[in-house]
């Protein structure tokens, strides 16, 4: 008498755990190729603008267009660097203004918000959060009238006084790490004779780091890349930033675009080393910020 056999419940499940794997595998490969492939699709118009500040002026308006220059040249970088050189330190100082005046005002709005009690503190932190809901539009033209009233236009004051001292984001932000931190490193300092600022400076400021770098770098950017600003507030060309020294390379009926792309990759080159040199801080500042409403 012959006797069946079922399937061996150890090799149906052996095959179910590497098809399983398989799959994962499969999937986990999908996805790395399809964000290389979205990290590509955002890399190419800064590939393109490296690649034309290299290239002579006939090799960019050739058809069809070519990634790779038949000649490689820095005269365009010669050419373009004289004449955004003015207007480069001017970035520098008012970007450096901007990031020194909010690290200190930042900081101390956010620790006020989220370690001291004080009477409507919720509240004045409600409407700080919702003036930042207003656009920006909308209070230009008080804002100018404000500016014109303090003799401020034609002056650089109005591009970084504002940014530095009402830092909206960078309280948000450093009121979220001060509430994340432990209580019992104030109660420890208060415990040991510590005042408040004792221990805001010595305890709770060295703490912040990563949160004093991320929005340092938010803050950085946000000034190297201001053009509204210099347009409406300043006239004279020897106080004008690094945004509109650009537009120096279009002409009426001719755009010098070796040149300008030249002075576009200048442009970018600090804010990638600042990203590159604050990454860690940076992105450990992000991921511990938001932990406590």
């Amino acid at each position: 008498m012959s006797v069946t056999t079922g399937p061996t419940p150890g090799r149906s499940v052996g095959a179910a755990t590497s098809w399983k794997s398989v799959l994962d595998r499969a999937a986990t490969v999908s996805y790395y190729l399809a964000m290389s492939l979205l990290a590509l699709g955002f890399l190419l118009p800064l590939i393109w603008m490296v690649s034309s500040s290299v290239k002579p002026e006939a090799d960019i308006l050739t058809v069809p267009p070519r990634f790779l220059p038949s000649t490689v040249t820095f005269a365009n970088y010669v050419q373009a660097w004289p004449v955004i050189l003015p207007y480069f330190l001017n970035s520098v100082k008012v970007a450096a203004l901007s990031v020194g005046g909010l690290l200190v005002t930042a900081p101390l709005a956010g620790y006020a918000f989220a370690r001291l009690r004080f009477p409507g503190r919720d509240a004045l932190f409600l409407v700080l959060i919702g003036s930042a809901l207003i656009p920006h539009v909308a209070y230009l033209i008080p804002q100018y009238i404000v500016f014109r009233d303090y003799g401020w236009l034609d002056t650089q004051y109005p591009l970084w006084v504002p940014r530095a001292f009402t830092p909206i984001f960078g309280t948000f932000l450093m009121r979220q790490f001060f509430k994340a931190l432990p209580q019992e490193l104030e109660d420890a300092a208060k415990i040991d004779g510590a005042g408040t600022f004792t221990v805001y400076w010595r305890i709770m400021l060295p703490l912040a780091k990563p949160a004093l770098a991320a929005i340092g770098i938010f803050t950085f950017v946000e000034s190297w890349n201001d053009l509204l600003g210099p347009l409406i507030f300043i006239n004279s060309p020897e106080l004008q930033t690094l945004p509109v020294a650009l537009a120096l390379f279009q002409g009426q009926f001719f755009t010098q675009v070796s040149a300008l792309m030249a002075a576009a990759t200048v442009t970018i080159v600090p804010v990638l080393l600042v990203f590159v040199f604050c990454q860690r801080y940076f992105i450990a500042g992000l991921a511990s910020t938001g932990l406590k409403a």
